[in-house]
């Protein structure tokens, strides 16, 4: 609990003060000291300010300082030791909590994309963050726990940012993450092979006089260029400690965090406050800024006073609209003034004139502390980018590796997908032969067992599409895709940092709609979510290779590779016209990093297919499973219906029927009619099943919308599959699985599947299933409705309602439109 929280006459011991430099110090001095007892006396009339005795003397501070000092209360002390409370509070008690409660240190990882900070933190906490070679793979806030000897390090991974200015929502939100969440440290992760422009983001930190370490990462990258950096120099020059690390291999990560614990108990002598001089006008005007704030304490105990000052005379629009209220007018119109004077003087606007000092000061330590290798080579990286960057070459290669990626997904699970397969069918058939007939048993056959592992056999396929994916993020690739394809972007109204969001929706669409919060344009982003959901994600892969494998055996690579050409074809396409008609404001320019290429180690990208692979094994038991069993007594129920008791009275007949005839019969003619009398009554059993199915309560929901989805060349079972693919894609061929298993439960696995899918017929003897219905199905399902998890997606990163439900019905339109016209114009031919 913090200070605040306290009420008259309650005492606590102090755990540790937060807040930035100035404001901490200050609050120190005052006697707010670690380990130290403090009591409320009083609070004001108005709850503010609250007068505080601590080390004997009586102080007074606001509500929104006492706020920023944590304290454990006699009474917390007591709840967390119960066992030890002997009815007066025990001294040793409290000061225990408030010791072992400061051994808790609170951690944010902060740096520019593609330095390596996730590595860091999946190395510290554990944690299966994914890990990409391009920037903007970090789009929320991920927490994990690392242990250092008797300390609890809570680390928090935030978006990258290369600065803390306005201009992108990471920006904005990194930086109130620091002001508002206080945490103790700050570790400022940098690559240490481009060390000049990571310490534009390390001199704004030392701006907002935070707590700071810099894990000088990728160090063995800054060696093999032969180049030197004197990291301790640096360390005393910028006031903050440099430890070295190599994030991937694991390397410094131990030392960095007990470099961690050693400034968080102020034991390292260079971590002292250092002020940036940005010379004698700029300096002039932040004094004059800062000393209108003094004024204002309730801004000044949240933000460093001298940041909030450089960042007004930046013009920050996020610190100008914070500002807004009138009785903030002082401030504002010395700003003006102080902005005024600096562009007279310099000619310049006022925030340029700043950043050039900051990177004059980054120069300036750099020639004290960094030596480049004298000898000139051609980087490696420059090599390859000569081919694969090529105004020629570089479409071909790109085209190139994504049809390897759709042939190997086919070719290389073949093989896992069978066995798994025969284990599923294996499964079915010890559970038939085992357990008892009766409803219990065709659950957790036709069920549980045809339902969720209708879906399971796919799971190969998806781990080989995201090491594909995988190694194209972790080598650096797929920021030269973005690259080469940024021509073609601007075509339809986008730039190239669009193309990464577009790309890693062939992933998982979800994560790829947060992903677009590195997008600045408001309408660009906005553009990139409404077409992000045309990429084929890997929930919709089973549906694929189950019809292709059906219906298109002697091409599957080339069927799947044509599917995801046309989902990104129709998002250009889509694109053009929103952005004629929708968002008609021009885009920003495209400015991108293009890291050096990295050969991804066998551990990271196990971990990434591990962890893809788990989310989706948790599906199967989650959602999957349950709409397989929802599903299943849909169509189990009702078990009788006037149709089934027609057939049934048929079968009685034919039996009776036949038993006159073979009873005067001889031998040869008994077996001859036995044979006919079997083949009759497999035939009305079938049939019976058939009825039986469209009778249920799932074939009435199915007959119901048949009408609606008729021209399109689908039956009522494709209709009941696509409205259960609204959850999830997966549960499309999990629903077609339960469906079609359950009209014969002898046999199961995803050739009976693909076998009953073939063999399909309406009453009339015309396939179901022909390669035009399959191919129209499959353009239906990779266009209609995602899954509301992307909806929730698009709600949460458009912060409206109306784009979520506009994307609803414009997909769901299209996908209708789009089938309506492959069907109707191939049954033409």
């Amino acid at each position: 609990m913090n200070l605040a929280e306290l009420t008259n006459g309650q005492e606590g011991v102090i755990v540790k003060v937060k807040g930035h430099g100035a404001f901490r110090k200050r609050i120190i001095e005052m006697g707010f000291v670690k380990g130290k007892r403090v009591t409320v006396i009083k609070n004001a009339p108005l709850k503010d300010p609250i007068e505080y005795k601590v080390m004997d003397y009586k102080v007074s501070l606001r509500r929104s300082e006492a706020s920023l000092i944590e304290v454990v209360s006699s009474e917390e002390a007591k709840s967390l030791e119960t066992a030890n409370y002997q009815g007066t509070t025990n001294d040793d008690i409290l000061t225990r909590q408030a010791t072992e409660r400061r051994k808790t240190i609170n951690v944010a990882l902060v740096g520019n994309p593609n330095c390596g900070k996730t590595t860091i933190f999946n190395q510290a906490s554990g944690a299966n963050e994914h890990v990409g070679n391009y920037s903007g793979v970090t789009i929320d806030i991920k927490t994990g726990y690392f242990y250092h000897k008797d300390y609890t390090l809570k680390v928090s991974d935030l978006p990258g940012t290369y600065s803390l200015s306005a201009y992108s929502p990471e920006e904005v939100y990194v930086r109130e993450h620091i002001s508002y969440e206080t945490p103790d440290i700050i570790i400022n992760v940098v690559d240490a092979s481009n060390l000049e422009r990571n310490l534009y983001l390390t001199s704004q930190l030392i701006d907002m006089d935070v707590r700071t370490v810099v894990a000088l990462n990728m160090y063995d990258d800054l060696q093999k260029k032969g180049d030197k950096i004197d990291h301790h120099n640096m360390g005393t020059l910028l006031g903050i400690p440099f430890v070295p690390t190599v994030g991937y291999r694991g390397k410094g990560i131990s030392e960095l965090f007990e470099m961690v614990v050693n400034v968080y108990e102020d034991k390292i002598e260079k971590a002292r406050r250092v002020k940036i001089n940005y010379g004698e006008h700029i300096e002039m005007a932040i004094a004059a800024i800062e000393n209108t704030t003094k004024d204002f304490p309730e801004l000044t105990s949240k933000v460093s006073p001298r940041f909030l000052a450089i960042k007004l005379l930046e013009k920050d629009n996020v610190f100008q609209e914070q500002l807004s209220d009138a009785r903030f007018e002082p401030i504002l119109k010395e700003t003006g003034e102080q902005i005024h004077k600096l562009e007279k003087n310099f000619q310049e606007d006022s925030e340029t004139v700043i950043t050039d000092s900051r990177y004059g000061f980054i120069a300036g330590a750099m020639k004290e502390t960094y030596k480049e290798n004298p000898r000139q080579r051609r980087r490696k990286t420059e090599i390859i980018d000569t081919v694969l960057t090529h105004r020629l070459f570089g479409f071909p290669f790109f085209f190139l590796f994504i049809w390897i990626m759709f042939q190997a997904t086919f070719k290389l699970g073949e093989y896992p997908m069978n066995w798994i397969e025969e284990g599923v069918s294996y499964l079915s058939g010890l559970a038939s032969s085992t357990l008892p007939p009766g409803p219990f048993t065709d659950l957790i056959v036709d069920g549980i067992l045809g339902g969720v592992g209708g879906v399971i056999v796919f799971l190969p396929n998806i781990l080989i599409l995201f090491f594909f994916i995988s190694f194209m993020e972790d080598t650096g690739y797929m920021a030269r895709a973005a690259f080469i394809m940024d021509k073609v972007m601007h075509k339809i109204g986008l730039h190239g940092k669009s193309f990464i969001p577009l790309i890693m929706g062939f992933g998982c669409n979800v994560p790829a709609i947060m992903s677009t919060r590195t997008i600045e344009d408001k309408n660009n982003r906005l553009l990139t979510m409404l077409i992000n959901p045309f990429m084929s994600c890997s929930a919709r892969l089973p549906v694929y290779i189950l019809l292709i494998g059906a219906f298109f055996p002697d091409h599957p690579g080339t069927v799947l590779f044509a599917l995801y050409a046309i989902g990104i074809l129709l998002a250009v396409i889509v694109a053009r016209i929103f952005k004629r008609f929708v968002f008609k404001k021009s885009d920003t320019p495209f400015v991108m990093e293009l890291p050096p290429y990295r050969l991804p180690t066998l551990k990271s990208t196990s971990r990434h297919m591990w962890f893809k692979g788990s989310q989706y094994l948790k599906k199967m038991g989650g959602v999957i499973m349950v709409a397989s069993i929802i599903i299943w007594f849909l169509g189990y129920y009702p078990r009788q219906n006037e149709a089934t008791k027609a057939i049934e009275a048929q079968k009685q007949e034919l039996v009776q029927k036949y038993d006159e005839i073979k009873d005067v019969a001889d031998g040869e003619l008994q077996e001859k009619l036995e044979e006919e009398q079997s083949e009759k009554l497999s035939q009305l059993k079938h049939l019976k099943e058939k009825l039986r199915h469209e009778g249920s309560y799932i074939g009435q929901i199915g007959k119901a919308i048949e009408p609606a989805i008729e021209p399109l060349g689908f039956d009522w079972k494709m209709g009941v599959s696509l409205l259960s693919g609204v959850a999830a894609k997966e549960i499309v061929v999990s629903t077609m699985a339960v469906l079609y298993q359950a009209d014969d439960s002898e046999t199961s696995g995803n050739s009976h599947l693909i076998e009953q899918l073939q063999n399909d017929t309406y009453p009339d003897g015309t396939p179901v299933f022909t390669s035009l219905t399959a191919f129209s199905f499959l353009i239906f399902t990779l266009v209609y409705f995602p899954c509301v998890a992307v909806i929730a997606a698009i709600r949460k990163e458009s912060a409206s309602w109306k784009w979520a439900v506009f994307t609803i019905f414009y997909t769901t339109g299209l996908a209708y439109l789009l089938s309506l016209i492959i069907y109707q114009t191939g049954q033409l031919f």
